[in-house]
């Protein structure tokens, strides 16, 4: 080993130790900033230290270089862009896409480093580089999928897959054995590892079409994972500890959080992942649900409720998301506290559309985190709330979930029903991804406010600012 490299390793070994100590201080929403700060100083380093090292080594070409800057250059103003205009309802679909650049990127280092290769590659560097190809595609094109589903492109919400589970057989066995092939049969790698990244490309798409929109948040966090996963083969390839450490990091971080969100669901990973749930064929045979009418109120009739109450629930879901209302439920919980109100703030694990939507949206709002409380510390609260407000939530907020026979029994819930009052602000009749309606709505205790949120919570803002004026 020469200087060179000496100082490569230590350079790669020090941003390693930055992405882990980043990753500790995301442990908590407060020192989170800090924690981007700090893992982005280790990636910059380690980018940096890449360039001198391709530097001194000499690149293969001057074309080379202006394409390395350049891809730097649009990635880098790609992302910067994308995430400064993103808005909260789209930022799974950015989640996504994110990781389908990571994913494609990890395939096709390994792919490269495969094909590159002087002579028969090693049986570590087939095993880990096809690895890499196998995982990255797969993440490639499933989070592709998965964020056209997201966004509602038309013919994939529509997309159905006859017979999933055969097919998921079929090309889960094709792909794993042109793997095995590749690492038999060294000398037709390039058949056999482009042959792999095609069937894992399909088996990306076969693994997705079916989940339906209520599943994404798991998928996503699954996808994930695969990302670290293919990221971390990739760096065992060529060597790179920087990779080796952030693609693990990421990697059982996101198999860990897809856990927990299967859980919170009370169902387990592979019957999220067998797809389904949510899709008009899991839904259709339900029954038409309770039966009785809707109370409807208004926003002045809430606007009394909260202001004669001494403590209020928000519980947030994606309908808050989609009429971008955080700031205006965020001024109501301030409004309502200078009045002496307790404020909370529900989050259920699995409302949104990826892991800690409602966290980040809120954070959006500057809403304390303290006022955050999750689904187990929660739930003993509410029969001491005067008012449940529940905004665009439906399915986590369902008491069918209680009892057997539904699409969503079993899963934990937020009993927004146990409160003395409850009010349900909602654009329209429609059901939840989970296909049945929310026996919540019928209950004697809840109201009705139909229209969108954002309009529905500033007018209650102003009622409310009628009554303390």
């Amino acid at each position: 080993m020469n200087t060179l490299d000496l100082v490569s390793w230590f350079v790669y070994l020090t941003a390693s130790v930055l992405f882990v100590v980043g990753l500790h201080f995301m442990n908590s929403p407060k020192t989170a900033r800090t924690g981007n700060r700090i893992s982005a100083v280790g990636m910059i380093a380690a980018i940096v230290m890449a360039f001198v090292h391709l530097a001194v080594g000499g690149f293969v070409s001057s074309v080379a270089v202006v394409v390395l800057i350049a891809g730097i250059v649009l990635g880098a103003v790609a992302g910067v862009v994308s995430a400064v205009r993103v808005k909260m309802t789209d930022m799974p679909q950015l989640v996504s896409i994110f990781n389908t650049v990571g994913g494609g990127a990890a395939a096709l280092v390994a792919l490269n480093d495969i094909l590159s290769s002087r002579g028969e590659p090693s049986m570590v560097v087939l095993i880990t580089a096809g690895l890499g190809i196998l995982i990255g595609s797969v993440t490639f094109s499933g989070s592709l999928i998965a964020a056209g589903k997201l966004q509602g492109v038309g013919f994939l919400r529509r997309l159905s897959l006859p017979q999933r589970g055969i097919w998921n057989v079929i090309v889960a066995v094709l792909t794993i054995a042109s793997f095995v092939m590749l690492c038999v049969q060294p000398d037709r790698r390039v058949l056999w590892s482009i042959l792999t990244a095609v069937l894992a490309l399909v088996y990306g798409l076969v693994f997705v079409i079916p989940i339906g929109g209520a599943d994404m948040p798991v998928v996503i966090s699954v996808l994930n994972a695969c990302t670290g996963t293919a990221v971390a083969m990739s760096g065992l390839a060529i060597g790179n500890v920087a990779l080796i450490v952030a693609g693990a990091l990421v990697g059982a971080a996101g198999v860990t959080l897809s856990l927990l969100m299967a859980k919170a669901m009370n169902r387990p990973l592979h019957t999220v992942l067998a797809g389904g749930f949510g899709t008009s064929e899991s839904s259709s045979s339900q029954g038409a649900g309770p039966e009785g009418t809707m109370r409807e109120g208004s926003a002045d009739d809430l606007a009394v409720q909260l202001v004669y109450a001494s403590k209020v629930i928000f519980v947030p879901g994606f309908g808050l998301a989609q009429a971008q209302a955080q700031r205006e439920l965020a001024d109501l919980g301030e409004i309502l506290k200078s009045h002496g109100v307790e404020v909370l703030y529900a989050i259920h694990p699995v409302a949104g559309r990826m892991p800690g939507h409602m966290n980040v949206l809120l954070a959006e709002a500057n809403v304390p985190y303290e006022e955050l409380i999750d689904l187990d510390d929660i739930n003993p609260q509410f029969p001491s709330a005067d008012v449940a407000l529940v905004v665009g939530a439906n399915d986590v907020t369902n008491p069918a979930a209680r009892k057997p026979g539904s699409a969503v029994s079993g899963m934990p819930i937020l009993d927004v029903d146990k409160a003395q009052h409850v009010v349900v602000m909602k654009r329209g009749r429609g059901r939840g991804y989970a296909g049945i309606e929310n026996e919540l709505y019928f209950r004697d205790n809840t109201q009705m406010v139909f229209g969108d949120a954002k309009s529905s919570l500033q007018a209650v803002i102003a009622a409310v600012k009628d009554l303390l004026a």
